[in-house]
């Protein structure tokens, strides 16, 4: 709890961040292993997030299951106040009509090509983003914590880090960054749909319709469930035609409101916040009944 309220409060530590360094030692990593195959693939994230887990298992027996230690921990891998954070400055630029800032702060959000989208595209891109980040970067890391301690937090912000730099379905990393995708997928399985019923209890019956509805539509196994139970909560339907690096993807509807508004931003930006505090109760309850 003290970690969820540190983030809240503070936000990312403004320098020496683990993750970035991370980030950085993961690409130094994939220039020495990088070959176009599954397996080196598997090495890569083996490694990495082998040495995440050595390290949180390093912590602890340094430390114990200290409270602070764990509260640092928890603020270091979270990531709910950036993403409100970006969502707000998304919808300042919004409300104030200035497209161009706006189009230039959307990959801080997602990787969709921003160039020529509108307001409300804009919008739509931004609620989506917000809907499955709230999964992603707050209620998933809280509730690997909550079960494994600090090596799962490390473990889980480790994966989902190196799902960001290779797990996309491109010429590059088809085939490398698969195994990375793969282990994102399997860790945020019950994150996601945790977080869909977070926000279907926040959202009401109508929230609850659509995620049962429409969560599995999606072409990720997980996204889908956030997505929906967000557009049932808000009263938007979301979904259609995206375009990342140049290719046009077509995805399923969710929900059956009208298309989303400058304004939903805020509404979706307050509903993440309100959803990764449940969490981090729920996480709390969770870590004092496996203590």
């Amino acid at each position: 709890m003290l970690g969820a309220v540190l983030d809240a409060v503070l936000g990312d530590p403004r320098r020496g961040h683990p993750v970035a360094g991370f980030g950085r030692v993961a690409s130094r990593v994939e220039h020495l292993v990088y070959r176009d195959s599954r397996m080196a693939g598997v090495l890569y994230a083996g490694l990495l997030v082998g040495g995440a887990g050595l390290a949180g298992i390093a912590v602890e027996r340094a430390c114990g299951r200290s409270g602070p230690v764990t509260a640092v921990a928890t603020w270091a891998v979270l990531g709910g106040a950036s993403l409100g954070r970006e969502g707000s400055l998304m919808a300042d630029a919004l409300e104030r009509g200035d497209l161009d800032a706006a189009r230039a702060r959307l990959p801080h959000l997602c990787a969709r090509d921003p160039e020529g989208l509108k307001a409300d595209e804009l919008a739509r891109a931004t609620v989506e983003s917000v809907a499955e980040n709230t999964s992603d970067a707050a209620v998933a890391p809280l509730l690997w914590g909550a079960v494994a301690g600090v090596p799962g937090l490390f473990v889980y912000r480790a994966v989902n880090t190196l799902d960001a730099m290779v797990g996309y379905r491109n010429e590059r990393y088809e085939r490398f960054g698969w195994a990375a995708a793969r282990l994102d997928d399997a860790m945020n399985w019950v994150p996601a749909r945790v977080t869909g019923a977070l926000v279907a209890m926040f959202g009401g019956p109508r929230a609850w319709r659509v995620l049962l509805q429409d969560g599995g539509k999606h072409p990720s196994p997980n996204a889908g469930r956030c997505e929906a139970a967000f557009a049932g909560a808000l009263g938007v339907r979301l979904g259609g035609t995206n375009a990342y690096g140049g290719l046009v993807e077509r995805r399923p509807e969710m929900g059956d409101g009208r298309a989303p508004e400058v304004r939903d931003v805020r509404r979706a930006v307050r509903l993440s916040a309100a959803v990764t505090f449940a969490a981090a109760g729920l996480a709390a309850v969770v870590a004092w009944g496996r203590g």
